[in-house]
This record gives C-alpha cells, structure tokens and sequence, in this order.
C-alpha cells in the first residue's frame, strides 16, 4: 500500500522535504513503518525518539495499524516545552513514549509509573476490564492536573498515556512519566499525579470475572 509522510518544523529539516511517498504491505503498523523510514531517510534517527506521529491528523501509538492510502505526520514537540503529553488511546501504550516527553539535561529525576491490569480481583479471576471514558473531558482534565504538578513542583513536566477498550490480564492500562530537577520532587509528583487521575479523570472501567461484570467503583 501508499502512504503519504508529511514533515513538520525539525523533522523537515532532518529529511530534507516536506513529504514522502512509501509503498509499505498491507496492515503496516506504525513502528514497521517508523523502521522503514529510517531505512529510507537514516539522518531521522536521531531525532525519532522525540517525535509523535500522526495518522490520518490523530496520534497513533507504535501498534497501531496504518490505513490504507492514510497520511502520516512525524510531529516534533511543540513550541512550550517537551512535557504536556496526555492521550487516551485504542492501541497498546508505550513505556518509552512517555519517558521521551518529558526527557530533558535540566531534569535530573525521572519516575514512572505503569499500571496493568490483574487477573485477580476480592479473590475472584478477572477475564477482562472494559475502559470508556468522556474523551475531551478526560484529556482536559489530564492536562489541567500536569499543570497543577507543574505550579507545585516548579520545573517538573508530566505525560500521561490511558488505554480505552477491551484489555486482557497482563496490558497495561495507563504510563505515566514525570520529571523533575531533583528526584524528591519527582517521585511527589507522580504519585500526586496518580491519585488526581484516580479522583478527578471521567475514565471507567467494567471488570468481567468468571461469575459476572461490574463497574468498578459502584459495585454490582
């Protein structure tokens, strides 16, 4: 199949143009296609562990399978800091995503944290959780909480990855990824992150065991 890869601001400079044709097979992921890439363009490499790509104008994790005749955007961060990443998504969450994003010399302490989901549950054997959420609500409230962890720990910057979707034992359901100029303040605001995602974030998850389903939080 064709793909269109456009180039924006540093990624167009690397690759010398501002689009690309690349003939990829059929059901191409996105991380087959970044390897192409820098097969075809190599002076991308360095640069690629910074970059967000986009398909068909919304960001794509490294699993995600690539339509066919789709347009592709490599994405440098944006003007205002390397940090501020927040995504919910379909497609199975990156580790080393988030840890990109807010990556920096002036930041001396980095944590993260990565929750999967159980095959236990009150002594019961989860078969599946089931996540939804009011996605631009969530995504604001994400943002807003990054800012917060920002206005408390001066220095510090945030991203925040969350599955939507079916998830079996073993995926992972949300990353998160903060850094700090000292590591007390980091290990602070993750953990604060964390619980202000659990507080205030509309996400939902069903979680279906062997004897039945049950929206976690309010019970059967």
């Amino acid at each position: 199949m064709k793909v269109t890869i456009r180039f924006f601001a540093a990624a167009r400079e690397r690759a010398k143009r501002t689009t690309l044709e690349l003939e990829l097979p059929a059901g191409s992921k996105v991380f087959e296609l970044t390897s192409a890439l820098l097969a075809k363009i190599p002076e991308l490499a360095p640069l690629l562990p910074k970059l967000r790509i986009a398909v068909a104008e919304e960001f794509a994790g490294p699993d995600e399978v690539i339509p066919e005749g789709a347009e592709v955007a490599l994405i440098p961060p944006v003007a205002g800091g390397s940090g501020g990443l927040y995504r919910l998504q379909g497609a199975p969450l990156s580790l080393q995503e988030v840890v990109d994003a807010v990556s920096g010399y002036a930041r001396g302490g980095l944590v993260t944290f990565t929750g999967a989901v159980r095959d236990q549950s009150h002594g019961k054997k989860v078969t599946r959780l089931e996540y939804e959420a009011y996605a631009p609500m969530a995504q604001k409230k994400l943002a807003r909480i990054g800012e917060e962890a920002r206005e408390k720990w001066p220095g510090t910057e945030v991203a925040v990855l969350h599955r939507l979707g079916t998830l079996t034992p073993g995926e992972l359901a949300v990353v998160i990824a903060v850094s700090a100029p000292h590591r007390k303040e980091a290990f602070r605001a993750c953990e604060y992150v964390i619980e202000r995602l659990k507080e205030d974030v509309p996400i939902w998850k069903k979680e279906f065991a062997e004897d039945g389903e049950v929206w976690v939080g309010l019970g059967p």
